[in-house]
């Protein structure tokens, strides 16, 4: 022991002053690699039902929030949305947006891994996806195209009754890549295709645009026009692409966008009857007939047609937008028809709008009220425009704010990306509307999915926050949502 004290007493002091050192030198710790500090971990609260959140501040835009909302048997003073899952309603096809050539255009644009990245964002389901599933296209240029066309333009003066001419080349460029890879990420999407107008050389009384603008389908080309769209839904089944619905015109009753074509109540029904739906039947396609796609003004138009007893087993239901009359008005046309579908296809964000307004706005009248009146669907506008509002043709509309502003590699997500995201990605195809009640200032839909999750959407309508229960199955979970704000309860 005494041999080895001298080598234990140099060992204690070389580490005591080395310890020393390191705990006394700033200088060395200012020099070196400074500690790191530790975070706690978030813990996730356990909760029975999930909460997605978009407040009108836009401090949560579809948030997932760390809450505990837990079903118990207590009672207390708050309001109830009460959920019913015995009372069924409509099945729900899907909820989206048109895909305008110019969005197509816009997201081509993308170089290809930030385009591949967009599209899986866009219409996969899992974590930060929002799953659209369901899409309106045109049947040649909308006015949300850069340029005027159809799939059979002809030198002026010229006709082309036999459609040798017929070719959608034009949509090779950007429009069928793009749907390609969407089906390609679901390829259960729905598609529904709608035509601004006819070719010129069918049309007779044109106001403008070299004859796009305005005009009438001329009677003596009702068969070639017929033959027309049959072949356009051919042309895309070539390309891997199913139409499942279609509508004769876009809003028949309006002639002043470019393109544009007027069509009354009784026109369309004669061609539905004599034309189109007997066309499709021979060509073998079971292809949806969905008539009228305008404003909820007048629903005298879809009732004309499905009165008809020749036209009414053509047609699968009736389209409708909401730039004028009232969402409930959807409800009457179900209940005098209650075997036919009602559908909502377009609607708009005004770049004269605000976030919190139109949120507000869209999620009560459409994701809410279209649902809440029998509709199958929801579809906002464009799903992307630049940062100039465009594409569009002479005289399209220059007011069209898209789901995206889209300047390459640039990609803004505006308000309607989140009016459809509270809806297309928890509320998937095939899902049914169950009961809710109504609350006054908390207007709300409810709905089943196929693997018997519920959701609930709500939207605060008030300005303050409110706490309110969600009953379901004889108990409750207290939720507060701010004013202004939209939340999605999924369980």
């Amino acid at each position: 022991m005494k041999k080895g004290s001298p080598q234990i007493i140099f060992t204690f002091v070389l580490v005591f002053n080395l310890l020393l050192g390191v705990s006394c030198s700033k200088k060395a710790v200012s020099a070196g690699i400074q500690p790191v500090p530790v975070i706690p971990p978030v813990v996730t609260i356990k909760s029975d039902v999930a909460m997605w959140l978009t407040t009108p501040t836009q401090s949560a835009l579809l948030q997932k929030q760390n809450v505990g909302l837990i079903f118990k048997s207590s009672s207390n003073a708050n309001t109830s949305i009460n959920i019913d899952t015995t009372k069924t309603y409509q099945s729900i096809d899907g909820f989206g947006f048109c895909l305008t050539g110019g969005s197509a255009t816009l997201i081509h644009s993308l170089a290809a891994a930030q385009q591949d990245a967009l599209l899986k964002e866009l219409f996969l389901t899992d974590t930060t996806h929002i799953g659209i599933s369901y899409l309106r296209i045109s049947i040649g240029a909308s006015d949300m195209s850069a340029s005027d066309f159809t799939y059979d333009d002809v030198a002026t003066g010229q006709t082309d009754v036999t459609l040798a001419n017929f070719s959608i080349a034009a949509e090779l460029t950007d429009l069928v890549p793009v749907l390609k890879k969407i089906i390609a990420l679901n390829p259960t999407i729905k598609i529904m295709a709608t035509p601004w107008t006819a070719p010129v050389w069918m049309k007779s009384n044109t106001t403008g645009n070299n004859g796009f603008t305005g005009g009438s389908l001329n009677t003596a080309y009702y068969d070639a026009y017929a033959a027309y769209l049959v072949k356009y839904i051919q042309a895309m089944q070539a390309q891997g692409i199913t139409i499942d619905a279609i509508s004769p015109q876009n809003e028949p009753l309006n002639p002043n966008n470019n393109p544009a074509m007027v069509m009354q109540p009784l026109e369309e029904a004669n061609f539905v009857k004599n034309s189109l739906g007997p066309q499709l039947i021979t060509a073998g396609l079971s292809t949806k007939i969905l008539v009228y796609d305008h404003n909820t003004d007048r629903t005298d138009y879809p009732l004309t047609i499905l009165a008809d007893a020749a036209a009414n087993p053509f047609v699968d239901g009736s389209a409708f937008h909401l730039y004028a009359g009232n969402i409930s008005a959807l409800t009457p046309v179900h209940n005098a028809y209650p075997n036919k579908n009602i559908y909502f296809t377009e609607q708009y964000i005004s770049t004269s709008g605000t976030f919190a307004g139109d949120l507000a706005w869209h999620i009560a009248n459409l994701i809410i009220g279209a649902t809440k009146n029998w509709s199958r669907n929801v579809l906002e506008w464009n799903l992307a425009t630049d940062g100039g509002f465009g594409p569009h043709t002479n005289g399209g509309c220059t007011t069209c704010q898209g789901a995206l502003t889209i300047n390459a590699p640039s990609v803004t997500r505006n308000v309607s990306y989140y009016i459809i995201a509270h809806a297309s990605k928890f509320v998937r195809p095939g899902a049914v509307r169950i009961a809710s009640n109504e609350v006054n200032s908390l207007p709300n839909v409810a709905f089943k999915n196929a693997d018997g999750s519920k959701v609930l959407i709500v939207l605060n309508s008030a300005n303050a926050s409110q706490t309110f229960n969600i009953q379901f199955n004889g108990k409750i979970v207290s939720t507060t949502l701010p004013g202004g704000a939209v939340a999605t309860y999924v369980w």
